[in-house]
């Protein structure tokens, strides 16, 4: 249980910083949303597990 918790934990951070890195190069919108996207199913699915 503890590794599909990290493993999680590990994709929810590699998605934001990917997010994060995309605001703070200005890029498109379109791309800055779907990680935005991507990171709310990942909490999602965070919240769901129980963690």
């Amino acid at each position: 249980m503890a590794n599909a918790k990290e493993e999680l934990v590990e994709k929810i951070e590699r998605v934001r910083k990917k997010m994060d890195l995309c605001i703070e190069r200005r890029e498109e919108y379109r791309k800055i949303y779907e990680y935005s996207v991507e990171l709310d199913e990942l909490l999602n699915q965070y919240i769901v597990a129980g963690y």
